[in-house]
C-alpha cells in the first residue's frame, strides 16, 4: 500500500475507526457519526472532496465551446469556462474585486465573456481580467495582477476532474490502473443518452457501500437477479484510489436490461469473454462507474449534507449506436432507473436506522469484501494517513450466503475473468 496526501485526523472515536480496518472477516462498519455527524461532513469536505481529483461529469455535457458553467465542489463554487476553440479551464467562482460569484449554480450558459454581475468586471475564458470600470483609467492599476484564481483541472477518459486543493497526484497516478481496466470501452469518445438526477436522503457513503456489494440484491433487486447471478464476480486489484470488479451475466443475457436483451451495439473493443461481463468500479470520491458490454452507466454523486446526497445518473453510448432511426435508450434506463429507486429505498432506510441510538457497528458478511476496501480507505483517511491503495481481501471461511452462492472475493490482476 503506498500512502500519499497526510490529512488531518477526522472527529472520530480512533478505536472505531481501527475496528473498520481490522482483517477481513473480523472488521466492523463505521460508527454513526461517521454518517451523522455535521463535523465529521464538513471533515470529509475539507479533507477528502477539496483534497483531490473529483469527477465533475461528461465535459461536452458540461459546457460547450462559447460557454461558462457554473457547478458545486465540496461547498464550493468552480466556474468552467470553454472557449471557442474548445478549450477548457477551471476557476474559482469568485470576482477579483468585491468577491461576487461570476456565474450562478446551474447549466451553462453563452458568453462572449465572463462578467461579473455586480460591477461588471470582465475576465477572458482565460482568466485574464479585461475590463474594470473606472479602474482601467487609474495609472496605478494593474490588470495583469486582477485574474482569476484557477483551479486545476483535467480531461480524462470523457469526463472532466477538478483537484481544488491544487496539491493531489497526477490524475494517472490517483486513477492508476483503472484506465487499463477500461480501456475497452474507448470511453472518450461516448455520448450521454440519457440522465437522470436523484436526491437520496442518504450519506454519501451509505450509497457507494451500497453500489458495492450484491449481498443485498437477493432481497431487494428482482430484476436483476434475472440477468446476472449475484453470486458471480471477481474483485480487480488497483493500484489507484478505486475499486470494484466484475459480474458475470446469466447465459440468456446480453446485457443488463430487463428482458436481458440489448438494443444497442457491442463496444468494438470487447471480445467474447468480456461480453459475458458487467464492471462496477467505484473512483475515489465520487465516480461509479459500470462499464456494460454495450452501454456505460455513471453515478456522479454531490454530498449535500451528512443525509442528502444528489446522484445524477448517466448511459453513455458509442456513437455508431445512436446513428440509428430507431435507438431508444429505454432498454437501458427503465431497467435501471427500477434498480437506482430499490437502491435508493434500501440506502435511506440505513440512514433512518443509523440515526437510531440502537445503532452499533455491524460484523461483515464475505459478500462485501469491496465495501471492506472502501472502510480501508475511509479509515486510513480517518485516521490521518493519506489516501491508502486498497488491496483486494482474501474470503474469510465460515458463514452461508443467499441464494446458496459464494461470491470470489479473491484479487484479479490479469484478465477480466471471474
Amino acid at each position: 500500500m503506498s500512502r500519499r496526501h497526510p490529512t488531518k485526523v477526522a472527529p472520530l472515536r480512533r478505536e472505531a475507526v481501527q475496528a473498520a480496518l481490522a482483517p477481513f472477516g473480523e472488521s466492523l462498519t463505521f460508527p454513526a457519526d461517521a454518517y451523522i455527524s455535521d463535523e465529521v461532513f464538513e471533515w470529509e469536505m475539507k479533507e477528502v472532496f477539496a483534497s483531490t481529483w473529483v469527477c465533475l461529469g461528461r465535459v461536452e455535457d458540461l459546457v460547450s465551446p462559447g460557454q461558462i458553467c457554473a457547478v458545486e465542489v465540496a461547498g464550493e463554487g468552480v466556474l468552467l469556462a470553454r472557449d471557442p476553440e474548445g478549450h477548457l479551464s477551471a476557476f474559482s467562482n469568485v470576482c477579483r474585486h468585491r468577491g461576487h460569484e461570476l456565474a450562478p449554480i446551474g447549466p451553462a450558459i453563452d458568453a462572449r465573456l465572463i462578467r461579473c454581475p455586480y460591477h461588471s468586471w470582465s475576465y477572458g475564458f482565460d482568466g485574464a481580467l479585461r475590463a474594470a470600470p473606472t479602474l482601467t483609467q487609474s495609472p496605478e492599476f494593474e490588470m495583469a495582477d486582477y485574474p482569476l484564481a484557477g483551479i486545476a483541472l483535467v480531461e480524462l477518459g470523457g469526463w472532466a476532474w477538478v483537484d481544488l486543493s491544487g496539491e493531489a497526484p497526477p490524475i494517472d497516478i490517483h486513477v492508476g490502473n483503472l484506465i487499463e481496466t477500461i480501456a475497452p470501452y474507448e470511453t472518450e469518445r461516448l455520448i450521454t443518452a440519457a440522465t437522470h438526477t436523484y436526491i437520496v436522503e442518504a450519506n454519501w457513503k451509505v450509497v457507494v457501500e451500497n453500489y458495492n456489494e450484491c449481498y443485498h440484491c437477493s432481497s431487494i433487486h428482482p430484476e436483476l437477479c434475472e440477468v446476472t447471478p449475484p453470486a458471480s464476480g471477481v474483485d480487480r486489484q488497483p493500484t489507484g484510489m478505486w475499486f470494484g470488479g466484475t459480474m458475470d451475466l446469466k447465459p440468456h443475457a446480453e446485457t443488463m436490461s430487463l428482458d436481458g436483451r440489448s438494443r444497442g451495439i457491442r463496444f468494438r473493443r470487447v471480445d467474447e469473454q468480456l461480453a459475458r461481463k458487467v464492471l462496477y468500479v467505484t473512483v475515489m470520491p465520487n465516480l461509479l462507474l459500470s462499464p456494460h458490454p454495450d452501454y456505460v452507466m455513471t453515478h456522479i454523486l454531490t454530498p449535500v449534507s451528512p443525509g442528502r446526497t444528489r446522484v445524477e445518473c448517466s448511459w453513455l453510448f458509442p456513437p455508431e449506436a445512436l446513428v440509428s432511426s430507431d435507438f431508444d435508450p429505454a432498454y437501458a434506463v427503465d431497467f435501471w432507473d427500477i434498480t437506482n429507486r430499490e437502491d435508493w429505498a434500501a440506502c435511506e432506510g440505513v440512514m433512518r436506522g443509523v440515526r437510531n441510538r440502537g445503532y452499533r457497528p455491524g460484523p461483515m458478511s464475505t459478500w462485501e469484501g469491496t465495501v471492506y476496501q472502501f472502510f480501508s480507505v475511509m479509515g486510513h483517511l480517518y485516521l490521518g494517513d493519506g489516501f491508502v491503495v486498497p488491496t483486494v481481501p482474501v474470503k474469510q471461511p465460515g458463514g452461508s450466503d443467499p441464494a446458496d452462492g459464494d461470491k470470489g472475493l479473491v484479487a484479479d490482476t490479469g484478465e477480466l475473468t471471474s
